[in-house]
């Protein structure tokens, strides 16, 4: 082999060698954007995990009337929390009467969830519910103390009655007793003196009689 023979075929091992390392340097760089690419995506899933996973508040449904109790049963079998207060009422026929268990806020159903839109499809299923209350498009969350304090009233045997939402007067809270934190607006009428309890995101409320109960100002 001649001179040039060999010149050609030393170009050509160099030639071999240089692109066997710049191959080796481009693989090693996409293996390390693999690896970081997934990483990115490792994060992003756990973000929204974390997402899902807020955590639950009391919404207000609004709902068609007298449909109230069977659109609770339906979100309870789908495994949703709910409450609906309820109160008797006696009803007069011309013939008879009769106590009959009726909505304490008529047209409403209350759902805890995190809001998620699995939580929003289970709950637009279901029939006669107009909507999540709220204002421009977004749900209103309640505060667990209004619900709680209507959950706990209605264990109590006190007087109590629906009664004209309120969004003035001195705001007290029950000391001791049965009722102890309860928290409300202090009302008195004809002497007889009672705690209103209000739920703002509906503009509903109820009053409890507290003749008795020690309060003190919030």
């Amino acid at each position: 082999m001649g001179p040039r023979g060999r010149s050609y075929e030393r170009f050509e091992s160099q030639f071999e060698s240089q692109f066997e390392s710049q191959f080796e340097s481009g693989f090693e760089y996409m293996n390390s954007a693999n690896q970081g690419f997934g990483e990115s995506r490792e994060v992003g899933s756990g973000l929204s995990v974390f997402a899902s996973q807020a955590e639950p508040s009391w919404y207000a449904l609004h709902t068609r009337a007298r449909h109230e109790k069977a659109i609770e049963r339906r979100l309870r079998d789908q495994g949703m929390e709910t409450f609906v207060p309820t109160t008797v009422e006696v009803h007069r026929w011309s013939d008879r009467k009769k106590k009959v268990e009726v909505p304490l806020f008529s047209c409403y159903v209350f759902v805890r969830c995190a809001l998620t839109a699995e939580d929003r499809t289970r709950v637009h299923r279901v029939e006669s519910v107009h909507g999540f209350v709220g204002s421009r498009g977004s749900s209103l969350p309640i505060p667990d103390e209004q619900i709680e304090s209507i959950q706990r009233v209605l264990t109590q045997a006190a007087p109590w009655r629906s009664y004209p939402f309120l969004k003035v007067g001195q705001r007290v809270r029950v000391r001791g007793g049965a009722m102890d934190g309860v928290e409300g607006l202090f009302l008195t009428e004809n002497g007889d003196h009672s705690l209103v309890i209000s739920v703002d995101a509906i503009q509903r409320s109820m009053a409890v009689r507290i003749d008795g109960y020690d309060v003190e100002p919030v």
